[in-house]
């Protein structure tokens, strides 16, 4: 058995907890495991240990909750920034608070993907800072208590479990934190290396205009469902299509002639957008890319005219795309 309690104190596990529940990668259920293991044998309160749990989760819920409440899509966003799918990781917590409403609060610890996003999310939402509070504190209460209780009923490995945590723990944050490190540099890179690309590669709402209505093989991208904002007008430039780029690379089968251009336009007009969804398209092949300079919004202050985007299989037989069956 492990001689002293010291090496697992209780601020060690308000600390573990607070960090990971503000995202970073941090193994707070080996903490709460081994501490209901000491629990077991005496070394700590249980109900101490919980309560702490779930203070420590409330206390960064709430943070996320203010940053939701005050910076609303751009908060999720944040959240969202390196997934593989933003949209979709934005999208599917939505979908189950709007299915189960703000129940899901209360499993939403126990749900990956779905954890993080939710108290930024409730708080763009407007609810109740009480309201929230509670149904946090009754959802932090039953994660914390599950894995508390399974390191209590396996407090007869009390050694193995403070081994690993003292050999293992630290060794295994610093691996993982430096493994999503290098993965989001690299992405960051990526990204930053497409944007300064698509700075040279840039058209204007006139020029673009003009080659719309010379008849020009040109497939115009409207991003609307790329981007996390909330666009009220659901028009776009005419003869667009809306499309989510970030899944066109699961369809091998798209076939885009050499002499077809196309342009993507955002409708807050940032770099970001557009180079995202142009290495979307790039792993499938489609080099031959432009960006509307300025976006939808340029294209509205210059006066142009807006309409509904057009479905995708109208706008690829006028280009010549092949699209998957």
């Amino acid at each position: 058995m492990i001689n002293s309690s010291s090496q697992l104190t209780y601020t060690g596990v308000l600390l573990a907890v607070f960090a990971n529940q503000i995202c970073l990668p941090i193994p707070s259920v080996l903490f709460l495991m081994a501490a209901g293991a000491l629990a077991a044998e005496g070394k700590m309160r249980a109900s101490l240990i919980l309560i702490l749990s779930v203070a420590a989760c409330l206390i960064a819920d709430w943070i996320w909750f203010w940053l939701g409440r005050r910076w609303g899509s751009q908060a999720i966003g944040l959240l969202c920034r390196f997934a593989s799918d933003p949209k979709r990781c934005a999208t599917n917590a939505r979908a189950k608070f709007g299915r189960f409403g703000l129940a899901v609060i209360c499993v939403a610890k126990f749900l990956p993907g779905v954890d993080g996003i939710m108290p930024p999310l409730v708080g763009a939402e407007g609810v109740p800072l009480a309201g929230f509070l509670i149904l946090d504190a009754i959802g932090s209460a039953l994660w914390s208590a599950c894995y508390l209780g399974l390191g209590f009923l396996c407090s007869d490995q009390l050694e193995a479990a403070m081994g690993w945590a003292q050999r293992f723990g630290v060794a295994f944050a610093i691996t993982i934190g430096a493994a999503a490190c290098a993965y989001a540099g690299w992405r960051g890179l990526t990204l930053v290396r497409m944007i300064r690309r698509l700075q040279v590669r840039q058209i204007s709402p006139s020029m673009l205009e003009r080659k719309l209505k010379s008849n020009r093989k040109v497939a115009v991208l409207d991003l609307l469902d790329f981007e996390l904002e909330i666009d009220n007008n659901p028009d776009a430039i005419p003869g667009a299509l809306r499309v989510d780029p970030s899944r066109l690379h699961h369809s091998r089968e798209i076939a885009v002639p050499e002499n077809v251009e196309i342009i993507l336009y955002s409708s807050s007009g940032r770099d970001t957008v557009c180079a995202r969804a142009a290495l979307g398209l790039h792993k499938i092949g489609i080099r031959n890319i432009w960006v509307l300079e300025g976006g939808l919004k340029a294209w509205r202050e210059k006066g142009l005219p807006v309409a509904p985007p057009e479905m995708p299989e109208t706008v690829a037989g006028r280009i010549g795309v092949k699209l998957p069956e």
